[in-house]
């Protein structure tokens, strides 16, 4: 059984391959991945500013998830800190209509404080 903070080697996927989408699932599944290209959508941040907006997690796990995303090729180290790829901003792009539908999920599903 792996370790929590490991890299996991990204799976190439093949084009065509109806995998593919498996192996981003894969890589956006790992833990704070998420929570870490939702801090990189307003531009590039320097691992210690991304480690306080996502919330301090530890240097450890935040450098095994960069590295599993520099892998797949949705950040990328520039000079000024880690910043989404091309494909990273494609892939922000595609979760916009998932953002949305969470606003209206978040309305159906809180209740009142009295109807709880």
């Amino acid at each position: 059984m792996g370790d929590a903070f490991e890299t996991k080697r990204v799976e190439t996927p093949r084009v065509g391959d109806r995998r593919a989408i498996m192996a981003l699932l894969d890589l956006l599944g790992g833990r704070w991945t998420l929570r870490i290209l939702w801090e990189l959508r307003a531009g590039p941040l320097s691992s210690r500013a991304l480690r306080s907006a996502a919330g301090d997690l530890s240097p450890t796990v935040l450098q095994a998830r960069i590295n599993d995303l520099r892998d797949g090729q949705i950040v990328e180290l520039g000079p000024e800190g880690y910043g989404l790829t091309p494909l990273g901003d494609e892939l922000l792009t595609a979760f916009r209509p998932l953002y949305v539908f969470a606003d209206r999920w978040a309305r159906a599903v809180t209740r009142p404080p009295d109807e709880a």
